[in-house]
C-alpha cells in the first residue's frame, strides 16, 4: 500500500479509506471492489443508498454504494462467460495514491491482473478508480490501460445507487429525447417525457444522455458524465427487492440508480492504449 494520508476504517468487516476534504465533504471507499460506500457533502447528509443487510467478502458484491463494473455489464457482454458485471466489484483494489488540499480531497485505488483474474478473462489490465470529494461535489473516474500484446473489448459503468427518501417522490430531467434499450420488456423506443417518475421495478438503458437532475423534495442533483455516455436507471421494484436476501423488503423505496457506463457500444483498447471515463454530481442550493 502506498502512503496513505487519509485514515482506515472498516465497513461490511472490510477495510476501507475514510477521505476527508478540509471542508467536512467525506466520503468512504472499501477496498474490496475499490467500492465506494458513502458520500456526505460538505455540511449534508448520506447521498448513497448502502443496503443495511450488504455483505463484503470473497466474491461477494456489495449491495449499494457504487460498484464498479468492468469489462461487461450485466450479461450483456463483450464477453459473456464472465460472472455478471465482470471480475472489479469483487477483488481487492489498493491504494496508488492520496492527496488533500484547501478545498478538496483525493484518493486512486488501482486493480491489475492477476492469475486468478487471467482465468476467467485472459488479459492483462490496469484500472483505476479516482475518487474526488470537495464541498458538494463528488466526482469518480475509471481508467482502464491495456499493458498487454493482445487488444480486448470492454464495457464499463458506475453503477451508482442514490439515496432517495421515497422513491415516489423522485423527478429525473434529462433524458427526454434519448433512445433506451428497455431490459424488462427487450423493446427500444425514444424517451418522451420531460422529467421520469418511478413507482416500482425499472431496467432501462439511455444512450448519448448528457447532463441530468434528480429532484427529490428540497434535493437538487446534478449529475454529469464524460466518456461514459449511456445512462442505466435500475431499481428492483417490490417483488424483485423482497427476493434479493441482502436488500430490506422495502429498500427499493429507498434508492434509485443512476449510473454512467459505456454498455451499447464497447470500447476496444490496442496494446498500450488507455481510457478513462468519468461521473459527477454536485449538490446544488435548494
Amino acid at each position: 500500500m502506498s502512503d496513505l494520508i487519509f485514515p482506515m476504517t472498516e465497513v461490511l468487516g472490510q477495510p476501507a479509506v475514510r477521505v476527508q476534504a478540509p471542508d467536512g465533504a467525506q466520503a468512504i471507499v472499501l477496498l474490496h471492489g475499490g467500492h465506494v460506500v458513502s458520500w456526505i457533502p460538505a455540511g449534508g447528509r448520506e447521498q448513497l443508498y448502502l443496503s443495511p443487510q450488504a455483505v463484503a467478502g470473497p466474491g461477494q458484491a456489495v449491495r449499494g454504494g457504487v460498484p464498479v463494473i468492468f469489462p461487461q455489464f450485466e450479461q450483456r457482454g463483450p464477453d459473456t462467460s464472465l460472472p455478471r458485471h465482470g471480475l472489479a466489484r469483487t477483488r481487492t483494489w489498493a491504494v496508488e495514491s492520496s492527496s488533500r488540499a484547501k478545498d478538496h480531497a483525493q484518493l486512486t485505488l488501482a486493480l491489475d491482473d492477476n492469475a486468478e483474474t487471467r482465468a476467467l478473462w485472459p488479459h492483462s489490465f490496469t484500472l483505476e478508480l479516482t475518487v474526488s470529494i470537495s464541498g458538494q461535489r463528488l466526482d469518480l473516474e475509471l481508467y482502464a490501460h491495456n499493458p498487454g500484446e493482445t487488444s480486448w473489448p470492454f464495457a464499463a459503468a458506475l453503477h451508482t445507487y442514490l439515496a432517495v427518501p421515497d422513491l415516489s417522490q423522485a423527478r429525473l430531467q434529462g433524458l427526454e429525447g434519448c433512445h433506451y434499450v428497455d431490459s424488462l420488456t427487450g423493446g427500444e423506443t425514444v424517451e418522451d417525457h420531460p422529467e421520469k417518475r418511478f413507482s416500482g421495478e425499472v431496467d432501462r438503458i439511455y444512450a448519448k444522455a448528457r447532463n441530468l437532475l434528480l429532484r427529490d423534495g428540497p434535493r437538487r442533483l446534478a449529475i454529469e458524465a464524460d466518456q461514459l455516455p449511456d445512462v442505466v436507471l435500475w431499481n428492483p421494484g417490490p417483488d424483485k427487492c423482497a427476493a434479493l436476501k441482502d436488500m430490506p423488503p422495502d429498500g427499493w423505496q429507498h434508492m434509485l440508480c443512476v449510473e454512467g457506463g459505456n454498455i451499447l457500444e464497447p470500447i476496444t483498447l490496442g496494446p498500450d492504449e488507455s481510457w478513462s471515463g468519468r461521473q459527477s454530481f454536485t449538490l446544488l442550493a435548494s
